[in-house]
């Protein structure tokens, strides 16, 4: 068991963070200030906080880092943080980043989206050490696995979710790294409102790859018979078509298109 500080907030981070509770000492939890959210916008704590203060976990929660931040460990997990590591910090204990993709492919901002958005059939995860260039850092372990054709962005970060904890298990007692590869960089720029947008006369493969990398966390839209919908599931039909599985549309709950056709008869 080792001793580690935690720098988490989104529920990939949230995810990690919980099955590292489980295995090691985490003597605190970095993450980003509260802020308001869904439609109430009602101001909540981050995914990362609320597995933090059920865990029992101290909690810390600057809007920016600087060397007046406490680090009570040697080595501090980073995933899914979302705050650049100044380098007065970095140089003050081992930060070992959780990346859910096969470095170099997919650095950045949104790994998962991207991979599934490009329709690659295998992605991974990579523990790295955070370094000022982003996710440049030497590696200290990988591994990869298949993406299923029924696989979306939440069965993903799952998987790698579950993958780098076990990684951890191994690197955190002796880590060792090796450099990244110099060829086969790319990034994954942050999801932006252009990227949600389907436009039907697309290809079925590239639409259903879209839903699928936007899915269970953020929708991506369609204009639909004229309303607009977000679109949560879709198929690739016999015919070549793009079919739809789940919608939701303006106001109202997530269901099956099916339902939602029989809704607007």
């Amino acid at each position: 068991m080792a001793r580690i500080a935690v720098a988490a907030t989104a529920p990939f981070g949230a995810d990690v963070l919980e099955r590292l509770a489980d295995r090691h000492d985490v003597a605190l939890l970095l993450t980003r200030p509260d802020k308001p959210r869904g439609r109430g916008r009602k101001v909540a704590p981050t995914a990362a906080k609320e597995v933090a203060e059920r865990r029992g976990i101290p909690v810390t929660q600057p809007a920016r880092l600087d060397e007046e931040v406490d680090l009570p460990a040697e080595t501090v997990v980073v995933a899914a943080y979302g705050l650049l590591i100044p380098e007065p910090l970095l140089s003050r204990a081992l930060w070992l980043n959780v990346h859910p993709s096969l470095l170099p492919r997919w650095r950045g901002a949104a790994p998962v989206e991207r991979a599934l958005i490009a329709g690659d059939p295998r992605t991974g995860v990579t523990i790295h050490r955070t370094t000022a260039e982003l996710d440049a850092g030497p590696i200290a372990a990988q591994e990869a696995f298949d993406v299923a054709p029924e696989d979306d962005a939440g069965s993903v970060f799952a998987r790698a979710a579950e993958i780098a904890a076990r990684l951890l298990d191994d690197v955190l007692p002796s880590p060792e790294f090796a450099a990244q590869a110099l060829d086969g960089v790319t990034y994954a720029e942050k999801i932006v409102p252009e990227d949600r947008e389907l436009d039907l006369s697309q290809p079925a493969p590239e639409l259903v790859n879209r839903v699928r990398a936007l899915s269970p966390h953020i929708g991506a839209r369609a204009v639909v018979d004229g309303r607009p919908l977000l679109v949560w599931k879709a198929r690739t039909g016999d015919d070549g078509s793009f079919e739809l599985l789940e919608v939701q549309p303006e106001g109202g709950r997530r269901m099956a298109y099916d339902e939602y056709l029989r809704g607007r008869r």
